[in-house]
């Protein structure tokens, strides 16, 4: 909590409440998810994006059929299986258990959350209730001291991203732009991270290089304009957050690994053990992390099989040095061979301490100036969208009511 609020003056938290407490009077109980995905050798299965199906004898409780977000022809199409799972620490989170067990220990957090003064919490994990939309637009107006009629636009993510959550947001801003009369502002998701960089920093303007680095993508590019990209590398694999995520699960550190990676990290020797380094032959400034990520998990069965004990915080610093090592020499050599001074890092990996500190003291000595986002910006929040909205507007996009989610969205996509 003391990290948390070192942040900033007030804190939106949507995270697990119980977690945020320590556990202080017991742990709640949440229910999780499995996915399978499956390749079929059919041009369509099931005719749309998604089918939810509640009869007690089917063991899942939809389908996704990704095609039909693409509005592909494909010989071939590729559905995902959603199952419901039981939830245990390290696994993520999706929805609370609203028995008068979990109901009446949650009433104990409540009463504590209701005592703070600079944190919010909200979400259904952080207020453990199920949220409609109609009341989180509600309750975000209301903090904001606003209403609708003083909104200019309605904004909304429409990819990358996962479908559900996309699917509810694209429908419920066309739904609110019609009714209220109001344009529709379509962003991409990953333009929102870059955008966040223009919150704190007013003097921050086009062109300037920029290092992406999330759960899902890592980017190297040149900010040609507002929503206007040149992609100089990128990942071959796992994104740097990806990584990041599977070495937390193997040593047990948990959800999500970036920031308990990054709490470790502290405590150890960022040299302790040598991970390798990838280098991409055919791009310079292609990312590759799978072959670290099996580096580090070869290290941890090597260490169980031979009886030795694993230092975890060495271990993290260990590969948390080799992420950063990699993604700074590649950013600062990119940003001198195109002649950029100014160099911006976007994403929620982008709040790693590790990152900003290396990337700090790498631009001090190439004389590049270095913009970031405050931490509460890099991971997905509202203001990064509103943001880049702003620039839509100002450029005269809009949106039309046949706005669809586009979860595999490409970054410089329309």
């Amino acid at each position: 909590r003391e990290a948390y609020m070192e942040l900033a003056g007030k804190i939106v938290y949507t995270g697990m409440i119980d977690e945020y407490y320590n556990y202080c009077y017991g742990e709640l109980e949440y229910r999780s998810l499995k996915f399978e995905t499956e390749v079929l050798d059919m041009g369509n299965y099931q005719g749309n994006a998604v089918v939810n199906y509640t009869d007690y004898e089917v063991p899942y409780t939809r389908i996704i059929e990704h095609k039909h977000f693409e509005f592909g022809t494909q010989p071939k199409t590729v559905i995902t299986r959603e199952y419901p799972a039981a939830w245990e620490k390290g696994k993520e989170p999706y929805y609370p258990v609203n028995d008068p067990k979990n109901s009446e220990l949650f009433d104990k957090y409540e009463r504590r959350a209701l005592e703070e003064k600079n944190v919010i919490f909200g979400g259904r994990l952080g207020m453990y209730r199920y949220m409609d939309m109609d009341q989180v637009i509600e309750e975000a107006l209301t903090e904001a001291h606003m209403s609708l009629e003083e909104m200019t636009a309605i904004a909304v993510t429409y990819g990358p991203g996962l479908v559900g959550a996309l699917l509810v947001g694209v429908a419920t801003a066309k739904a609110l732009a019609f009714a209220s009369g109001k344009p529709l502002i379509a962003v991409h998701h990953i333009e929102g991270h870059v955008s966040a960089n223009f919150i704190e920093n007013p003097d921050l303007e086009p062109p300037f290089m920029c290092l992406i680095v999330s759960g899902g993508h890592t980017h190297l590019v040149i900010v040609k304009d507002y929503g206007e990209f040149e992609i100089l590398g990128r990942t071959r694999d796992d994104a740097a957050g990806e990584a990041f995520d599977k070495v937390a699960r193997s040593v047990g550190l948990g959800y999500p690994g970036g920031p308990k990676v990054d709490k470790a990290a502290k405590e150890g020797n960022p040299h302790a053990i040598e991970f390798p380094r990838a280098k991409v032959g055919d791009n310079p400034y292609d990312f590759s992390f799978s072959g670290l990520k099996s580096a580090v998990l070869n290290y941890i069965n090597h260490a169980k099989m031979m009886g030795e004990e694993i230092h975890v915080p060495d271990l993290a610093a260990s590969f948390q040095n080799a992420v950063v090592e990699v993604l700074v020499s590649r950013t600062i050599e990119a940003a001198k061979q195109h002649g950029y001074k100014r160099v911006a890092i976007a994403g929620g990996v982008a709040s790693n301490s590790a990152l900003r500190a290396a990337m700090q003291e790498a631009c001090d000595e190439a004389h590049i100036r270095f913009y970031h986002p405050s931490p509460i910006f890099c991971t997905d929040n509202a203001a990064m969208i509103g943001c880049a909205a702003y620039y839509e507007y100002k450029k005269g996009a809009r949106a039309g009511w046949d706005l669809n989610a586009v979860p595999n969205l490409k970054l410089g996509e329309r």
